[in-house]
């Protein structure tokens, strides 16, 4: 017959081998979970040292240091002279005349492609007024707040027209109206120390560019029109 005492110590002694083994994990287990929370518990070394850019702290410090860096560089981008202020008050009213102008083609234009550099002027300008309203802001630049008398004309006149009549209208006013601007953008671009407007200049003769270009795709552009921008920025001597 088997030796049940014999079979009962054998058991018993893998039993104790299985606790003891068990006891162990449990132990190593502990450790770790101990050494866990001394580390990001409040007043521990690491807790004290997130990593860059993480946690709120950090953020908050972040925004400090970049509100701080844009500040010293206004402070630190150039004199804004008469001629760059001038220049932020006529691509602000640029933008108050040509926008409710680009509107206006949606409605009175016979041409698929007036209508089509209308949304140019609508899209390119609310762009370019918001630029130079946070720009004049930044600079210290008071910006008015409607277009020029004779601005103010040319949208009347727009109002009126209807048709090929208005389609003329609009492309010829405005052609004029974007070459003598070009010009005055060129002028800053190449003469101004400040940062701001060398930024904004840039915008400004892409955004003109860009105009120029579909006006003079609708076809619609008098010669005589080309010929009076040349002479307005050219004047002869």
């Amino acid at each position: 017959m088997p030796d049940h005492r014999g079979m009962t110590a054998k058991a018993r002694a893998r039993t104790v081998l299985v606790v003891v083994a068990t006891l162990a994990v449990v132990a190593v287990g502990s450790v770790m979970v101990l050494k866990a929370s001394a580390q990001t518990a409040p007043g521990s070394t690491q807790a004290q040292v997130p990593a860059y850019g993480q946690g709120m702290g950090g953020m908050q410090m972040g925004s400090a240091a970049d509100a701080a860096v844009s500040a010293a560089g206004v402070a630190d981008a150039g004199p804004v002279t008469e001629l760059d202020k001038t220049f932020l008050v006529k691509v602000r009213q640029a933008g108050l005349w040509e926008m409710p102008a680009g509107d206006l083609a949606q409605s009175h234009a016979s041409s698929d492609a007036v209508k089509r550099a209308g949304l140019h002027l609508l899209d390119g300008h609310s762009h370019l007024d918001q630029l130079v309203r946070e720009d004049a802001k930044m600079l210290g630049v008071t910006l008015p707040d409607q277009a020029s008398a004779e601005q103010q004309g040319w949208v009347r006149q727009l109002t009126a027209a209807q048709g090929l009549e208005f389609d003329k209208l609009f492309v010829n006013l405005l052609r004029a109206s974007h070459g003598k601007i070009f010009a005055t953008i060129a002028e800053v671009r190449a003469g101004t120390q400040n940062d701001v407007i060398r930024r904004h200049a840039t915008q400004a003769n892409q955004t003109v560019l860009d105009h120029m270009n579909v006006l003079e795709d609708t076809g619609l552009v008098d010669p005589q029109t080309i010929a009076d921008v040349a002479k307005a920025v050219n004047p002869p001597k």
